[in-house]
Order: C-alpha cells, then sequence, then structure tokens
C-alpha cells in the first residue's frame, strides 16, 4: 500500500475497499537525485506522488533553466495539461534528493476517476484541490508583480522555510527570478540588518 493511497484512505473510509485495490496499480520508484521524470515538450502519462524526497518542476527559456514549482512529501504532482489534453508537457519534473516517488498510469487514473466521479465527498475534494492551487499560483503571480526580490525571499523563509533549508541556493534564486549573486546579497543583507 503506498502512502498516496494511505492518505486518501484517511480522507475517504468509505472507500477503503476499492483503495486497496487501486492501490496495486500503483508502482514505487526509487530514483536517485538530479532523475528527470518527465521532460519537457514530452506528453504526460502519469500522476506523481512524492513519499520520499523532492521535486522541481522547471522549463527552459533560451538555455536557462527557470524553477517555479518544489513539491515535497506527501503531494501529487503531473504537467496536467498534458495529462489531460495529451499535449507536450511545457515543463520538466527532476528529482532533487534522493527519492521514492508513487506512479500511476494514466489509463489507471482515468478508470479510478470513472469509477469514483459520482461520489460527492471525492468531487469535493477533487475541487478543494484545484482551488487551493489555482490561489497559490495567484499569490505567486501577484507576488512578483507587487513585491521586491527581498521581500518574496522574506515570505518564502516566513511561510515555507523548508525550501531554504533543503533547496540549493541556485534552484531557489531561479525560484524567485533572481540571480545566485543577488540573493547571496540579499541574505547577508538581512545577517547584517540581524547583527545591528
Amino acid at each position: 500500500m503506498t502512502k498516496m493511497f494511505e492518505q486518501f484512505k484517511r480522507k475517504f473510509p468509505h472507500l477503503k475497499e476499492r483503495l486497496d485495490g487501486y492501490a496495486e496499480k500503483c508502482e514505487r520508484l526509487e530514483v536517485p537525485a538530479r532523475t528527470m521524470l518527465l521532460r519537457e515538450g514530452e506528453i504526460s502519462r502519469r500522476c506523481l506522488y512524492v513519499e520520499e524526497g523532492c521535486l522541481r518542476v522547471w522549463f527552459n527559456d533560451q538555455g536557462k533553466d527557470v524553477t517555479f514549482q518544489f513539491c515535497f512529501e506527501n503531494q501529487g504532482l503531473s504537467s496536467i495539461e498534458s495529462f489531460l489534453k495529451h499535449t507536450p508537457s511545457m515543463f520538466t519534473i527532476e528529482t532533487i534528493e534522493p527519492s521514492v516517488i508513487s506512479v500511476l498510469k494514466m489509463t489507471d487514473f482515468e478508470a479510478i476517476m470513472q469509477e469514483l466521479q459520482d461520489d460527492p465527498a471525492v468531487l469535493r475534494e477533487a475541487i478543494n484541490i484545484l482551488f487551493n492551487r489555482q490561489l497559490h499560483y495567484m499569490r505567486e503571480f501577484l507576488s512578483f508583480i507587487k513585491d521586491t526580490p527581498k521581500q518574496r525571499y522574506l515570505d518564502l523563509v516566513a511561510e515555507r522555510p523548508h525550501i531554504v533549508q533543503r533547496i540549493p541556493q541556485h534552484y531557489v534564486a531561479s525560484y524567485l527570478g533572481i540571480t545566485p549573486v543577488h540573493l547571496s546579497r540579499i541574505r547577508n543583507g538581512l545577517l547584517r540588518e540581524n547583527r545591528t
């Protein structure tokens, strides 16, 4: 039983028997750091769920990697548009740390969703997940418009310190939309401020 389905069973105890059957369709992968799980331009054919480790989501902008999302333990991820519409993915998904990933093929995902589509609890949870993800991206977008890089870094430290603690600095800088040198200046400036 993968952690993904254990989590679902806690949320939907009335579906325990069905979820036990679905769990057999999941493949559990142990992969090293810097493993590409999906490349930009490929069609996504699987859902990913992080049991252990961390994933980075990035795209290529004229030869430069631009990081725009990290995914940690007990989080799911896919190139949703590519997965649902069978179009090339707009980004790459890569492990940052050695990771344990549960993988569900698109065909199995579609069969499960077809079977559970009339369950009100599942529908509410799906809507909630989509709403929260949309809200997250909207806040990120607005932050890039209205906040300085320093403020974005301070918000990141306050709201998601695990990113700063676990992710290499050059990826954090890319995520904030700045260079590693600029991030070092921000961090050094904050250290000086804290000493005074």
